[in-house]
C-alpha cells in the first residue's frame, strides 16, 4: 500500500520529535509484521533490528502472540523496554475465556451488590462452551424453541468456522454419546472447542444491512488499570441485506472484511465500511443527542467492565501494553452487545482511508507509550487517544467539536468525535515541554 500524503505529513512531524533515542543512540525496534505498524516504526526514525538478533538489542518489540508464549518468560528486559502484549492476554481475547471471566464477575457482583447492579453486566449474549457445557446448552436450547444460535471456534478469527443454526441436529459433533472426554478414543479426534451464543436477531440496520463496530482500546497497565480510547474506528457492513430467512448466508450475517470481500458483487473501491465519525453523525441525526449519548456511555461501560473482569488474573508487567480491537453490535433499541475482543486486530489496510486510520492509530499508540519520555504522564489526550480510566473514571476538560456535552462532569470519552491528530500532538508536546521547564 502506498503511503498517503496525510501519513507523510504525520511522519515528517513525528520524525522531528523522535530523533532523540535512548541516551545518545536511536531507539531500536523489532517487528514481527510487515504491514502498517512497520511503516509507522520506520517513519519515526527508529533503528530496525533484524529478527535474528539477540533479545537485549531492542527497546521496542511489536511481537506476535506466538513469541509471547515461547520466549517472554525466559528473556530479560531493561527498565525502558516495551512490548505489545500482556503475558496472558488470552484471558480476555479467547472467546471462551472472555465469557467465562464475564460470567464469573457478573455472579460476584450479583452476590455482593445485588441483581440490579449485576444487570448492568448483561452486555454479552447467553453463551456456552462446547463440548464441555453441551448438556447445559441443551437445557437452555429446549427452553427457547425456535431461537437462532451462532457457533464460533474459540481460537480462529476473520469469520472462519462460524455458522448459524436452529436445530440440534446441526451440531452433531457434540451430540450426547458421541463425545466422551472421560473415555478418549485414540483413533477419534476430539471436536474443536467452540462457543455457542444466542444470535442477536434484531440488529440495528442501515440501508437494510447489518454491521458491527470495531473500536480500539489501549491498556498500558492493569494495576492500576489505565485505559485509552481511540476516537477513530469503523463500522463493518455486510454486503447483502439482512434476513433471518437465510441463516446459511455468511454474506448476510457475518461482517468480517475477510468474509465480505469474497462476495461475488463486492466492490473493493467502495468497500463495506463507515468511519465512527460517519456512524455517530448518522445516529445523532436520526435519534437525537440523548439516545446516542446513552448508547456511547453503555459502550464505555463495556470496555471498562470487561477489563475489570480480568484485572485480577492478568499478569501485569511494566514492559507490556495491549491494543485491543473490540467488536460491538447494536440492536434496534441502540443497546450495544459485546461480540468479542481481539488481541491482534488487523493492521493490514483495505483502502487508502483504512491505511490513514491505522497509521494514525498506531503512531498514537507509540505516542502514548512514550518510550522517548517526552510527556508528563498527566495528559488526558494524546493524538486521537483519550484517557477514559486511570484507576477510576477520567472526567473531561473538553470534547470534540461535534460532541455536544452538557453534563457538569462528563466522561473523557469521545468515540467518533472530530479530532486533528497533528494539531493535538503539537499542543501536547508544547505543554509538556513548558511543564518540564517550570
Amino acid at each position: 500500500m502506498s503511503k498517503t500524503s496525510g501519513s507523510n505529513k504525520n511522519a515528517n512531524y513525528v520524525s522531528k520529535l523522535t530523533k532523540r533515542g535512548i541516551g545518545d543512540r536511536a531507539i531500536r525496534f523489532k517487528c514481527s509484521l510487515s504491514n502498517t505498524i512497520l511503516d509507522v516504526l520506520r517513519y519515526r526514525g527508529w533503528q530496525e533490528v533484524q529478527s535474528d538478533s539477540s533479545n537485549n538489542e531492542w527497546d521496542f518489540y511489536w511481537c506476535d502472540i506466538g513469541w509471547m508464549k515461547e520466549y517472554f518468560d525466559h528473556c530479560y528486559m531493561e527498565e525502558h523496554v516495551r512490548i505489545c502484549h500482556f503475558r496472558n492476554h488470552y484471558e480476555l481475547t479467547r472467546k471462551n475465556l472472555m465469557v467465562k471471566n464475564l460470567k464469573r464477575m457478573k455472579k460476584q457482583i450479583d452476590r455482593e451488590l445485588g441483581k440490579i447492579e449485576a444487570s448492568s453486566w448483561d452486555f454479552f449474549p447467553t453463551t456456552f462452551e462446547l463440548p464441555s457445557e453441551y448438556h447445559i446448552f441443551v437445557e437452555e436450547f429446549k427452553r427457547n424453541p425456535g431461537t437462532i444460535w451462532i457457533m464460533k471456534p474459540v481460537a480462529k478469527s476473520q469469520g472462519k468456522g462460524i455458522f448459524l443454526f436452529r436445530k440440534l441436529k446441526d451440531i452433531t459433533d457434540w451430540k450426547k454419546g458421541e463425545y466422551r472426554p472421560s473415555q478418549p478414543e485414540p483413533d477419534k479426534e476430539a471436536p474443536e472447542t467452540y462457543v455457542v451464543s444466542r444470535y442477536i436477531e434484531n440488529p440495528y440496520l442501515i440501508g437494510g444491512r447489518k454491521f458491527d463496530i470495531r473500536i480500539y482500546v489501549l491498556v498500558i497497565s492493569y494495576i492500576p488499570l489505565k485505559v485509552w480510547l481511540y476516537r477513530g474506528g469503523f463500522a463493518r457492513f455486510s454486503n447483502s441485506r439482512f434476513s433471518l430467512d437465510s441463516i446459511d448466508d455468511a454474506f448476510v450475517h457475518l461482517t468480517n472484511v475477510a468474509v465480505q470481500k469474497t462476495a461475488p458483487d463486492y466492490d473493493p473501491d467502495k468497500g463495506c465500511k463507515w468511519s465512527t465519525q460517519q456512524l455517530r453523525q448518522y445516529l445523532m441525526a436520526k435519534h437525537g443527542y440523548e439516545k446516542v449519548d446513552k448508547m456511547f456511555k453503555l459502550m464505555d461501560e463495556i470496555y471498562i467492565k470487561s477489563l475489570q473482569s480480568v484485572q485480577k488474573i492478568m499478569i501485569n508487567d511494566k514492559h507490556c501494553f495491549e491494543l485491543y480491537g473490540y467488536d460491538i453490535l447494536l440492536d434496534t433499541n441502540l443497546k450495544p452487545w459485546l461480540l468479542e475482543v481481539n488481541a491482534s486486530p488487523s493492521l493490514t489496510a483495505s483502502s487508502k482511508e483504512d491505511y490513514e486510520l491505522k497509521f494514525g492509530l498506531l503512531d498514537d499508540v507509540l505516542n502514548v507509550i512514550d518510550i522517548e519520555s517526552r510527556l508528563t504522564s498527566k495528559e488526558k489526550h494524546i493524538g486521537g487517544f483519550d484517557l477514559i480510566w486511570d484507576d477510576g473514571p477520567v472526567m473531561s476538560d473538553d470534547c470534540g467539536m461535534d460532541c455536544i456535552n452538557t453534563a457538569a462532569y462528563a466522561s473523557n470519552s469521545h468515540l467518533g468525535c472530530y479530532f486533528d491528530r497533528i494539531k493535538q500532538l503539537r499542543q501536547t508536546h508544547k505543554a509538556a515541554n513548558l511543564a518540564k521547564k517550570s
